[in-house]
C-alpha cells in the first residue's frame, strides 16, 4: 500500500480537483446546474448519481469529478473507495462533503499486495483533503490496521509461520514498549500441551510456540485479546482436500485481527492492562502428528478426546484461552477463523459474534453498526453443550451429528473461559472471495473496527 500518511491530508486551501457527491434522487436537480457539454459528458459514462459510479467531467481548461453515494449527508466507510480506485493520481477535495468516515474507504482502496510482484502499471496515490485535521491520525491508524490484517493473511505460510507471527508480535512491542514472552519446545509441552500436541508435527523452522504480549498500567482493568495462529492447516491425519488447503494460509487470520486490534489499543493509549495471546502453530503431517482418538490434557486440566485433527484451531485457543483467563481480565475478546459452519451460516462478510454476556454483544453490535463493520450474533445454546460428550475424556474437540458447527465449537472454547469472565468471540473469515470496492479479493479484516470502537467506549482513550 503507498505511504498511509501521503493519502489523507489537512485542507490548507492547496489545489486540489474537485469532487461533487450527489446521490441518484438528487441527480437530475445538480445535473441541471451543468453545461450541456458536461451533461452529455455524463450521459456518456452513464453517470446517473447511483451509489460507486463515478464520472470525469470538462471543466473549462481542466475537470472535476463527480462520485454517487447513497447520502451525501451521511458518507459510509467506503462511499468513495470507487473513486479512489478510478481516479487519476492527485489531489482531491469533496466540496459538498466532509470525507469523514469516508477517509477509511479511501484509504483502503489503495492497498496494494506487492511482497512478490509490482504492479508497474499501478497509479497513485490520490490524496484526499479533510477540514477535520485531528481525525487524520485515528483514520490513518484504522486503515493501516485493516492493511496489516490483508498483508498477513495474504503472505504465504513459508514466509508467514510461528517464527513471523513472533517477528510481528515483537515488532508490535517495540513499537510501544511493551514486554513480550515466548514458549517454546518443552516449555510450550509442559504449559500449553493443546498447543504443543497440534504444532509438533511441523518443520522445525515453523516450530510451535505461544506469544504473549503484556503492556499497560497495574490497576487497570485487564484486556486480553486472543488470535488463533495456526499458519497452515493441512487438516492433520484427516487431511484436507486440495481445494479445502488452497487458503489456509490464512488459517492464522484470527492472529491477524488480534495483533492488529492490539496495535491500535496501544497506540490509542486506552487505560487498560492489554494481553495478547497468539498460539502460532502449522498442523502438518508428520510420524509425531496428533492423532484421531488420542486423548491430551489442557493447560486447564480438561481432558479432550481428538475426533478430528482438522478441528486444531479450538485446541489451541483452549489453551490460550484458559492462560488468559489466568489474570481473571474484565473482558477476553478472541478472533478465530474457526468454522466453515460459520460462513454457510453468515456468508463470508459477516463474523459470527458468540458471547456471554448481552450487554457485551450489544455494544459490539451497535458499534458495527456505526463504522460499517456488522456483526452477526450467534448463539451459545446450553442444549448443545451434550454434543462435546466424551466417552473417556471430559470433552470431544468434534461431534459427529453436524448440527450448529460454529455455536458447539463456541462452546467448546467457552469450556475453558473462567467462570463468570465477560467474553467475546469472533468466528471470521478473513477473506474477501471477490473484490469490492476498497476491497480486493484477498486477506480481509471482520469486526476489528467494531472491536475497536467498542473498546474506545467502553474504556475510553487517554
Amino acid at each position: 500500500m503507498t505511504k498511509k500518511s501521503d493519502l489523507i491530508q489537512p485542507d490548507r486551501g492547496q489545489d486540489a480537483v474537485s469532487i461533487h457527491l450527489v446521490n441518484k434522487s438528487g441527480f437530475e436537480a445538480w445535473a441541471k446546474s451543468l453545461a450541456a457539454g458536461q451533461r452529455a459528458a455524463l450521459t456518456a459514462q452513464k453517470f446517473d448519481g447511483s451509489a460507486g459510479k463515478t464520472a470525469i467531467v470538462p471543466d473549462g481548461d481542466g475537470w472535476f469529478a463527480a462520485g454517487g453515494v447513497a447520502d451525501p449527508d451521511d458518507l459510509s466507510s467506503w462511499c468513495l473507495a470507487s473513486l479512489a480506485e478510478r481516479l487519476p493520481a492527485g489531489i482531491y477535495r469533496c466540496i459538498n462533503a466532509d470525507p469523514g468516515a469516508a477517509m477509511h474507504g479511501w484509504q483502503c482502496a489503495q492497498y496494494r499486495f506487492a511482497r512478490y510482484r509490482v504492479d508497474e502499471n499501478a497509479e497513485g496515490p490520490r490524496v484526499l483533503l479533510t477540514k477535520q485535521p485531528k481525525a487524520i491520525d485515528e483514520a490513518l491508524a484504522l486503515a493501516a490496521a485493516e492493511c496489516l490484517v490483508r498483508d498477513l493473511v495474504n503472505t504465504p505460510a513459508e514466509d508467514m509461520g510461528p517464527a513471523q507471527l513472533e517477528a510481528e508480535c515483537e515488532q508490535l512491542a517495540q513499537a510501544h514498549g511493551a514486554k513480550l514472552k515466548v514458549a517454546r519446545g518443552d516449555v510450550l509441552e509442559r504449559e500449553y500441551p493443546m498447543v504443543h500436541a497440534v504444532g509438533r508435527a511441523a518443520a522445525r523452522h515453523h516450530a510451535p510456540r505461544m506469544i504473549e504480549l503484556a503492556w499497560g498500567k497495574a490497576g487497570n482493568p485487564v484486556l486480553a485479546i486472543v488470535g488463533k495462529g495456526v499458519c497452515f492447516d493441512s487438516g492433520g491425519l484427516d487431511i484436507k482436500s486440495a481445494s479445502g488447503m488452497l487458503l489456509m494460509k490464512k488459517d492464522m487470520g484470527g492472529a491477524a485481527h488480534a495483533i492488529a486490534l492490539a496495535g491500535l489499543v496501544m497506540r490509542a493509549g486506552l487505560p487498560v492492562q492489554l494481553r495478547l495471546y497468539i498460539p502460532a502453530v502449522e498442523n502438518a503431517i508428520s510420524g509425531n502428528a496428533l492423532r484421531p482418538g488420542d486423548v491430551l490434557k489442557s493447560r486447564g486440566g480438561l481432558t479432550v478426546e481428538i475426533g478430528n485433527t482438522d478441528a486444531e484451531g479450538r485446541l489451541v485457543l483452549g489453551d490460550a484461552l484458559a492462560r488468559a483467563s489466568e489474570d481473571k481480565p474484565d473482558l477476553i475478546l478472541d478472533f478465530a477463523t474457526l468454522t466453515g459452519a460459520a460462513r454457510v451460516a453468515l456468508g463470508p462478510d459477516l463474523p459470527a459474534l458468540m458471547a456471554r454476556r448481552d450487554d457485551t454483544a450489544n455494544a459490539l453490535i451497535e458499534s458495527g453498526k456505526s463504522c460499517d463493520d456488522q456483526v452477526w450474533r450467534l448463539p451459545l445454546p446450553d442444549a448443545y453443550r451434550e454434543w462435546l460428550k466424551s466417552d473417556i475424556a471430559d470433552l470431544g474437540n468434534s461431534p459427529s451429528n453436524g448440527y450448529a458447527g460454529a455455536s458447539v465449537a463456541g462452546l467448546f472454547l467457552d469450556r475453558f473461559v473462567g467462570d463468570d469472565l465477560d467474553w467475546a468471540h469472533f468466528d471470521t473469515f478473513a477473506w474477501c472471495p471477490s473484490a469490492k470496492p476498497g476491497r480486493p479479493k484477498g486477506g480481509g479484516a471482520y469486526g476489528l473496527r467494531a472491536s475497536y470502537h467498542m473498546l474506545r467506549a467502553r474504556y475510553g482513550a487517554r
